[in-house]
């Protein structure tokens, strides 16, 4: 593999010294991009470009070529998992993913299996080798994945949902249902990101996007728990390298002590949490990833940098930041504003790390 000439994303999330801070987006290669809709068409349909590998390649790389960006990141889905297990995945216009076979009791709960990587997952591997040598050392290539709580509430729920109704009852009726689910999905997880790491990925992150709709009880019982048995499972180092894994829950700033014990190395924030306030609470335990409202995308450029400013005044000094969105970048966002806000970034963090 091409040796990395811009290593500041890891070395950042490890806590090392940095020139400037460095700066990705969730969802950077996506919707908002009129390169991305075509190649997207040319794909056929969003299951189809994340298994094509040369599609999926080019969709990574499409941002780095509008911006100065420190970090790719693989492009796919958090629901391949469950997809790989026989769960009848399918993408609706308007409606998101429907899952025709969702998992609603023990007897479903016990054909659950942990997909084979090579077979099963074998496109996502493809996909993760091909980008890594077509990003030749100019950037890290990050892999990911949903938390189990995340997948689950898919598979339970048959796709998305605003109450968590069907979930939320097995997790108080049927404790032990969802207990085997999320322990084969967090078995699935460990074992697809270490494939990640093997086929080129040099970082990894875990979306826990509906970690936020729990109690502190129930968070920590069905949803860190199995994150912290994934963290405790993963090839931390590779290549002569240190792998940083990144914990993300939406909505979970209440619990950023507790994510901190599970031995990642970083944690991603949203925009409900003030930076400032993060750092002080975590200290130097881990590195803080974020935490902009991606909304503020909407906004002028000259709004944006004023925004991209404040956040790294409160940061302030020193290493263990890497800038990002709170979440995902809309799809009606315009490109020139995504490139105002990495353009702040680069220009403005300078001054944090003299």
């Amino acid at each position: 593999m091409a040796e990395l000439q811009n290593d500041r994303f890891l070395r950042a999330l490890l806590k090392q010294p940095v020139d400037r801070t460095p700066v990705w987006m969730m969802r950077q290669a996506g919707r908002y991009l009129p390169e991305y809709r075509a190649t997207r068409k040319q794909a056929g349909s969003f299951m189809d470009l994340c298994r094509n590998k040369e599609l999926a390649c080019e969709v990574t790389l499409q941002p780095l070529e509008r911006y100065p960006l420190d970090a790719a990141i693989l492009f796919s889905d958090i629901l391949t998992i469950p997809d790989a297990m026989g769960l009848g995945l399918r993408f609706a216009t308007g409606e998101g993913p429907i899952f025709d076979n969702p998992v609603r009791s023990l007897a479903d709960a016990k054909k659950l299996y942990v997909p084979d990587m090579a077979s099963d997952l074998g496109y996502v591997m493809d996909a993760v080798s091909t980008i890594r040598t077509n990003l030749n050392g100019r950037v890290p290539l990050i892999g990911f994945s949903g938390s189990p709580w995340t997948l689950a509430t898919y598979m339970v729920e048959g796709g998305s949902s605003k109450t968590y109704s069907i979930i939320k009852a097995m997790m108080y009726d049927e404790p032990a249902t969802l207990h085997h689910i999320l322990d084969v999905l967090a078995d699935s997880v460990i074992a697809y990101l270490n494939a990640q790491i093997q086929a080129g990925a040099q970082a990894v992150q875990i979306f826990d996007t509906w970690g936020g709709v729990l109690t502190p009880r129930d968070y920590k019982e069905f949803s860190l728990n199995y994150m912290h048995k994934i963290v405790d499972g993963l090839i931390r180092e590779y290549d002569g390298r240190k792998v940083p894994v990144i914990l993300f829950t939406k909505g979970g700033g209440q619990w950023l002590e507790a994510m901190a014990e599970t031995g990642c190395d970083a944690l991603g924030l949203d925009w409900t949490t003030d930076i400032d306030v993060a750092r002080a609470r975590v200290g130097d335990k881990v590195a803080l990833q974020g935490n902009m409202d991606p909304s503020i995308l909407y906004a002028s450029p000259e709004r944006i940098r004023q925004e991209v400013a404040t956040i790294l005044e409160k940061f302030g000094k020193g290493s263990g930041h890497v800038f990002n969105l709170g979440h995902g970048i809309h799809p009606e966002v315009n490109p020139e504003h995504a490139g105002a806000f990495i353009r702040a970034v680069t220009e403005l963090s300078g001054k944090y790390h003299q």
